[in-house]
């Protein structure tokens, strides 16, 4: 059984960092794009950035491209989302999720795997 693990969220004044932490376990993590996505109260969940296998192919939103950065780790089984100079707008809860298959990918249908989600709270 797959699970992931968000961690790392917080509450963090208007540009400042936080680096969140998704930790996998079960299944073949090396095997498998990731992404993290986020939602907003009130609003969709939507697309934040996403990772491939290898972590040789990375994309990104349009609205933090720039601020936020993906990672990974396939030895600690684990994917990164370091985020600077956040804004008020990013405050959401953000979820990691895996890929069906090894690539990246910025559509939530492609993701069978999610974790709880982890808040982040960015104040003015």
């Amino acid at each position: 059984q797959v699970q992931l693990v968000e961690s790392g969220g917080g509450l963090v004044q208007a540009g400042g960092s936080l680096r969140l932490s998704c930790a996998a376990s079960g299944g073949t993590f090396s095997s498998y794009g990731m992404g993290w996505f986020r939602q907003a109260p009130g609003k969709e969940r939507e697309f934040v950035a996403t990772i491939s296998w290898s972590g040789g192919r990375t994309y990104y939103a349009e609205s933090v491209k720039g601020r936020i950065t993906i990672s990974r780790d396939n030895v600690k089984n684990t994917v990164f989302l370091q985020m600077n100079s956040l804004k008020p707008e990013d405050t959401a809860v953000y979820y990691c999720a895996r890929n069906r298959a090894g690539w990246a990918s910025s559509l939530s249908r492609d993701y069978d795997y999610w974790g709880q989600g982890t808040q982040v709270t960015v104040s003015s």
